[in-house]
């Protein structure tokens, strides 16, 4: 469309008394326009015909849109007048220019134009009228405007097509496309992968008669090595990889890799790291698993030439369940070795072993056995360690019993004798002889008694005279397992007064187990002798048992008291020798130098992550002593919600402080990274894990003065820990413990005004500090006072202005906020009542359900109301960008929303629609649209 300001050229019919071009002042300005009244005459047909107009080629239906204005017929006073209201459009193809030849005849009607509103003499209004011209073929057209008798002015037309515009969608690329006609009311739309991508079936979309594009078929997927990021494929980064045509993103290098360069396929192990072979790419690289621990073996009972062995898991598995276990067998006869071979058993198997246990059977008596029992897993095969556990033992075979027989006897008395048939050469055997009388008293066995013997011989005394007894026998290995028992047999005393002939041989024997006793009881009461000293507590133990040792610090100690401030780290601080730490990753910079994430492993210690601040070259002295002087404060706290020095580098050219290592980093960025995504419940039991912090510290008599989201650190079970004591003081033994600072740094922002105007630190200005975390940590990471300088914030306090309540905040938590920002200090919570009012609130999470007053006006700070100069946002992004949420510039120029106007008529179900999914952001942009609705000045409101 051509907008003209002179003549068009447009042809008319008649010539005279038709059409005529014509002026009118509208808002101040001259418009053109084509206008005709001849309501006097009958039997009107006059014509008006555009140019020519050239078809886009593949355009088979326009649009065309009208304003003009039509007279009310009543608005004529001649009665007789013959008067119409409405007009006629028509449309004429041809493949050429025909120049002035005009015929009616050519002409198809496409619709009568009648007016919404018919205007009067009075104040002029403008009719807006879109018809369709459809089915077009040939290279152009014309139109013509056919009027019957109406008073009528067409001040605009305008010719148009619809096309569904370039696009890229799921990775492919679509050409832009005029939008089909009544006859083709979906256009399919073939389009090709974007770089770096590939598709099974070739992207196909179609365009919709409105212009829009639908119902996408087949997606196009990155190739491996890339991802797809801004409708594109990109490399993955340094230390990532893909390894497939996929729709995913890059990950992570796995643990055990070497950091892959750009454009990753997958990440080679480390050294002495494998991958099995059946492992995808992606999978973790494994270690060789350690040896077996704890391989025993045990003589099973009742059995001959066998025995069991058993161990435990390896304490390294490499990372890998797939463990098996292969057993060699070696039998020994003095320095010569060889394989037990085929004879030797082993069940269920020497191979492939899931179990920590195997059965050893048809083993010879004493040989000496070495066993050796191998840890495997899948990636064993490609190292030649070995991770063997071996144990050398001989089986004492028992050897079988031969029938007893009697020595002796006497009417109190019986003697004797079995003998051993072995295998191989004799071993020394015990045995286990049992006895009793054969008669049954009172329908009841006489009970067995027990004797274990040294030899195979034996006198029994103070049996009754002519009385038979059973006895049997059975042997007894080295190691104490049991044979199995002989045949039972029957021997008799001789009657009251008889005796036997060999009665010297029988005292002779008596006397020998008697002297045999007397030696074990020895022997018992020196061994128990010897295990009740082992049970005594030696001084050592006595000095790191001692409850002295064991109760922490009652009170801190300035460590800038100490005339040398080296002293208060030797005695707060344990050194660490530098080759213990590993340093693997910079995770940050401190006031004196970088941090680095890293590993410490020292001697007898598990290897534990941790972090590590450095000292960066070119220090003073008094650097190297203030840096050092943090440590001195941490190595005296001992609290789950303080962080944990684990050590200093003292005594190298680079000093270091070692603590323990928070995986989730600084706890405000870690709530706007994760804003909208936790519970009130989970956000209040993370302050009340930093309030016990700070009442651990009001015990100890220690004021923090710097106490900010920023310099509170997360692990990875959320657990909130006090950090960074730079700005830290102790307290003084005034009636109102307070420190004097003479100048430095103040956190205005964080800063109880007292100690603002009168620099004088307490535990009740860190009860200040707390509230603005709480509200920090109830906002999701937001700025305290937001973008108002240190000045402003300093006069609104002074004002009695406090923060408003944080969007979907608990009323019971924002009530203690207001406690804590009493400007009487005296009156504010202590840390005590804090924890106390959080536990309950936990207890009760029903509590948490009532919500505080939120005022969007305030909350948001009003740059949901202007931008930086004042003046209203200029455009969707800067507006995004002022309420920190940049991140969906893109979801709103997709969605076609590209003016401010058009924000402001977005209802909650807009904003879902076009992609905001968080709870949290979803709010966020809610209420900047009811803020920008309600243009309220932040002056005002902080006025109030």
């Amino acid at each position: 469309m051509v907008a003209s300001g002179a003549e068009l050229g447009w042809l008319t019919s008649p010539v005279e008394h038709g059409w005529e071009i014509g002026q009118r002042a509208v808002n101040g300005s001259l418009l053109y326009n084509y206008y005709i009244c001849n309501v006097e005459e009958r039997e009107q047909d006059n014509w008006l015909r555009t140019t020519f107009i050239q078809r886009h080629p593949t355009a088979s239906r326009v649009f065309v849109e009208l304003r003009f204005v039509v007279r009310d017929c009543n608005s004529f006073n001649a009665d007789s007048l013959i008067c119409k209201e409405t007009f006629n459009l028509y449309a004429s193809e041809a493949d050429a220019d025909i120049g002035t030849a005009f015929r009616k005849g050519l002409f198809r009607k496409v619709a009568t134009i009648a007016p919404d509103e018919i205007s009067s003499l009075g104040e002029m209004k403008m009719n807006i009228e879109t018809k369709v011209v459809d089915n077009l073929s040939r290279k152009g057209f014309y139109l013509a405007f056919q009027d019957i008798g109406a008073c009528v002015a067409i001040y605009s037309v305008r010719v148009y097509y619809k096309t569904c515009p370039a696009t890229v969608k799921s990775l492919a690329e679509f050409p832009e496309t005029v939008a089909g006609g009544e006859n083709q009311a979906l256009r399919e739309v073939a389009g090709s992968c974007v770089s770096n991508a590939v598709s099974e079936d070739q992207p196909r979309i179609y365009c919709t008669t409105d212009g829009e594009w639908v119902v996408p078929v087949s997606q196009c997927q990155c190739r491996p090595g890339f991802e797809a990021m801004n409708d594109a494929c990109q490399e993955c980064q340094s230390g990532f990889f893909k390894s497939s045509v996929s729709s995913e993103a890059c990950k992570p290098c796995p643990k055990n890799t070497q950091p892959s360069g750009h454009g990753a396929t997958s990440c080679t192990c480390k050294d002495g790291f494998y991958r099995a072979t059946e492992d995808p790419k992606t999978a973790v690289c494994s270690g060789l698993p350690s040896a077996p621990q704890s391989l025993v073996a045990t003589t099973a009972q009742m059995s001959i030439g066998r025995l069991q062995l058993s161990w435990r898991p390896p304490a390294d598995t490499g990372g890998r369940s797939d463990i098996t276990y292969t057993v060699v067998c070696e039998r020994c006869e003095g320095r010569a070795c060889q394989p037990c071979g085929e004879k030797v058993r082993l069940d269920p198997s020497n191979t492939d072993l899931k179990e920590t246990r195997v059965t050893v059977s048809e083993l010879e008596p004493l040989l000496n056995y070495t066993f050796t029992v191998e840890a495997r897993s899948g990636v064993s095969q490609f190292s030649n360690k070995r991770a063997t556990s071996s144990i050398n033992t001989a089986l004492h075979y028992t050897g079988r019993l031969t029938a007893m027989h009697l020595v002796d006897s006497s009417s109190t008395s019986l003697s004797l004798q079995w003998s051993v048939s072995h295998r191989s050469k004799p071993v020394a055997t015990r045995y286990e002889l049992m006895y009793r009388k054969k008669e049954i008293a009172n329908g009841k066995v006489t009970t067995y008694t027990v004797l274990v013997l040294e030899k195979n011989l034996v006198q029994i005394s103070d049996l009754s005279p002519s009385t038979v007894y059973l006895f049997k026998v059975q042997a007894l290995s080295p190691e104490g397992n049991p044979g199995s028992y002989s045949l039972e047999q029957e021997f008799s005393t001789l009657p009251q007064g008889e005796q036997s002939e060999n009665v010297s041989v029988i005292l002779g024997a008596a006397i020998g187990g008697g002297v045999m006793l007397f030696i074990v009881v020895v022997v018992l009461l020196l061994r128990k002798r010897r295990r009740n000293s082992h049970t005594r507590q030696g001084p050592e133990d006595a000095y790191f048992s001692s409850p002295d040792q064991l109760k922490p610090l009652k009170t801190y100690v300035d460590p800038h008291t100490y005339e040398d401030p080296n002293t208060a780290v030797l005695k707060f601080a344990s050194e660490i020798h530098p080759s213990h730490i590993t340093k693997q990753k910079v995770i940050g910079a401190g006031e004196f130098g970088e941090v680095y994430r890293g590993i410490l492993k020292a001697p007898s210690r598990k290897e534990t992550a941790v972090a590590i601040k450095t000292l960066k070259p070119g220090y003073t002295e008094k650097q190297r002593q203030d840096f050092l002087s943090e440590a001195s404060i941490m190595g005296q706290f001992s609290h789950q919600n303080i962080i944990r020095l684990e050590g200093v580098v003292t005594k190298f050219k680079h000093a270091m402080i070692v603590t323990e290592y928070m995986e989730n980093g600084a706890l405000d960025k870690y709530l706007k990274d994760h804003d909208g995504d936790m519970s009130s419940f989970q956000l209040v039991g993370m302050l009340r894990g930093i309030a016990a912090g700070m009442k651990y510290l009001l015990d100890m008599s220690y004021v923090h003065r710097d106490l900010a989201a920023r310099n509170i650190l997360v692990n990875s079970n959320l657990e909130c820990k006090v950090s960074d004591f730079g700005l830290s003081r102790v307290l003084e033994d005034d009636p109102e413990g307070t420190y004097t600072t003479s100048g430095g740094k103040i956190p205005i922002r964080w800063t109880a005004p007292e100690a603002i105007a009168y620099r004088k630190f307490t535990s009740a200005s860190d009860v200040w500090s707390f509230g603005i975390v709480m509200w920090e940590v109830m906002a999701f990471g937001e700025r305290p006072y937001w973008d108002m300088s240190n000045h402003e914030v300093m006069k609104a306090i002074n004002e009695a202005f406090r923060l408003p309540a944080p969007m979907d905040c608990p009323s019971a938590v924002y009530q203690l906020m207001l406690q804590c920002w009493l400007q009487d200090r005296s009156k504010r919570p202590r840390f005590g009542d804090i924890v106390s009012i959080l536990d309950k609130l936990l207890k009760s999470p029903d509590s948490l359900k009532a919500i505080a007053d939120f005022d969007p006006r305030v909350s948001i700070r009003l740059p949901s109301t202007s931008g930086s100069d004042g003046s209203p946002f200029r455009s969707v992004a800067e507006w995004l960008e002022s309420i920190k949420m940049n991140q969906y510039s893109e979801n709103f120029s997709i969605a076609g929303i590209v003016s401010m106007e058009q924000v402001l008529q977005m209802k909650s179900e807009d904003i879902r629609n076009i992609g905001v999914r968080l709870p949290g952001h979803l709010k966020r942009i809610a209420y900047s649209i009811l803020g920008l609705k309600d243009q309220t000045s932040t002056l005002s409101v902080f006025a109030v």
